[in-house]
């Protein structure tokens, strides 16, 4: 009781610009717009029904950009410069699929298009850094077909850079900066930077640097570009920027409510919309839909909609079979919002009433996740490998609860093993895993927001209960980390069984669209 009170309590506590909104597509503005826009991403010129005057990306102002890049750089040894790039189109049959920009290069920048790069060079000035921007600028023939892209001007004047140039003088660009720098920050993979000495350790990043130029990763280019940046200057920039991002800004942390609240709202819905019958293909399908209609620029991740004994499979996203009378589906869902990820965990009876058997299984599993969010603070001190211990334990002991024999260390070794096989949680943000970087073994900062998500997939051996044989149940929710108290931004997310089972029946209101 206590618990569900305070999840209350965070919720109106919370600022109402992060309350969840109506779908963009059902509102009536009665700006007039330019059509087709000038540049390449939305700006508030173009688009002001999802940008403010003041913003770079919807929700998130100039100034924090400006604060992020001052941040690093500020982080940074003096006489170090900061290379990073944009992330690559993908193809499918020859045709793009709809592109999404790399994580670190749009956390920096806010700018969206393919074929770009940063150079920031630490320096003197109030601001702290000088920042040049490489693009593609105008192409009246490619614009034909692909769709606006920025002006060097505009990319100036909107994104706040110092300069903007051709992406062809990009490598120009590097070896001048490089040269004169002390550390070279570049986007290169942490593995490759600790490689042993003789062997290039930012090769990766560097033919990446000559495409985005349009210059062929030939050898004597490799050459000429690592030349000029002494091995001992070049440095991985995604753990710099990693710890950025393990903090969110109370902007960022309003955006992933916004975020957790169209996916908890979708799972809501999507409770009322299945039945026994259907496929899983079509519970996902319905879960994308309605994140689509609230706004949601796409799905953050392959949906898992796993009914009956296929929730036994952690990461099962075939979503190919029919959902029978009887069974309960795991649904791990969440959308992309405005950059940034959501991920939540639901599972529900297909037939909208839990049987005995379920919902004394899925009751063992919830103490167990809502106890472990209660750790979720800068004042327990907690590690969120702490917390998996915590949960692996407290598991073992509310399944010997409910009939399972689980004992000593034999009994342990069963919840790793095979009943709860896969980590408490992780970091989540502008990815979904937020950084490779993060410490598990690192106590807990306000700030940070990360996923609880215990399990118990119980097969069918004989060595448990026969009444849970083929049961899989999983419950995610985010949390952000506070001083005192954690706050589930995922609270619109029905969990409480009677919630469930009056989602799935329609007794609390909720329609499926």
């Amino acid at each position: 009781m206590y618990f569900r009170c305070l999840q209350r309590r965070t919720l109106s506590a919370f600022p109402r610009a992060c309350q969840y909104r109506r779908p963009f597509a059902t509102q009536v503005h009665t700006t007039r717009t330019v059509k087709p826009t000038q540049y390449g991403q939305p700006v508030s010129a173009s688009h002001p029904h999802l940008i403010k005057a003041h913003e770079v990306t919807p929700g998130i102002p100039h100034k924090e950009y400006d604060r992020r890049r001052k941040a690093l750089m500020d982080s940074l040894p003096e006489n170090s410069i900061v290379v990073s790039v944009a992330g690559q189109v993908k193809y499918m049959s020859g045709r793009n699929y709809k592109f999404r920009q790399a994580s670190d290069f749009w956390y920096l920048t806010g700018f969206e298009e393919p074929d770009s790069a940063v150079i920031l060079e630490k320096n003197s000035s109030p601001r702290g850094y000088r920042m040049s921007l490489f693009c593609s600028g105008k192409d009246s023939a490619k614009e034909q077909w692909d769709g606006a892209r920025t002006s060097f001007a505009d990319a100036m004047s909107k994104f706040g850079m110092d300069d903007a140039q051709h992406i062809s003088g990009l490598t120009s660009a590097v070896k001048r900066y490089g040269a004169a720098a002390t550390h070279v920050y570049m986007d290169v993979p942490h593995s490759l930077a600790s490689s042993r000495r003789g062997r290039s350790p930012s090769q990766a990043a560097i033919q990446k640097i000559l495409a985005l130029a349009g210059l062929p990763a030939q050898s004597e280019h490799v050459d000429s570009l690592v030349e000029s940046i002494a091995g001992t200057k070049r440095k991985p920039l995604a753990p710099e920027v990693s710890k950025l991002r393990a903090i969110k800004s109370t902007t960022e942390q309003q955006i992933m409510r916004a975020a957790a609240d169209i996916s908890g709202r979708a799972h809501a819905k999507t409770m009322r919309f299945t039945e026994p019958g259907m496929s899983e293909h079509s519970v996902a399908a319905h879960f994308d839909y309605i994140c689509s209609l609230s706004g949601a620029q796409r799905l953050a991740y392959v949906p898992v909609v796993a009914s009956g004994p296929n929730s036994l499979i952690i990461h099962y996203t075939s979503n190919n079979q029919l959902i029978e009378d009887g069974e309960m589906i795991l649904l791990d869902a969440g959308c992309e919002y405005n950059g940034y990820a959501s991920d939540i965990t639901r599972t529900y009876p297909a037939s909208g009433k839990f049987n005995p058997a379920q919902a004394e299984l899925y009751s063992a599993l919830l103490a167990v996740q809502k106890k472990m969010i209660t750790y979720c603070t800068e004042a327990s001190q907690m590690s969120l490998a702490e917390i998996h211990r915590e949960s692996s334990d407290m598991l073992q002991k509310e399944l010997n609860k409910i009939g399972f024999n689980l004992r000593g260390t034999h009994g342990a070794g069963d919840v790793a093993r095979v009943l709860y096989p896969h980590y408490v949680g992780h970091p989540i943000g502008v990815d979904l895993h937020e950084s490779t970087n993060h410490d598990r073994n690192g106590s807990l900062k306000a700030g940070m927001v990360i996923t609880i998500e215990p399990g118990v997939y119980v097969p069918a051996h004989p060595s448990y209960p026969k009444q849970f044989h083929n049961m899989g149940i999983r419950i995610e929710d985010e949390v952000l980390v506070d001083k005192n108290h954690p706050v589930v931004l995922s609270v619109n997310a029905p969990k409480e069984i009677p919630d469930i089972e009056g989602a799935c029946q329609g007794s609390i209101g909720l329609t499926a669209i």
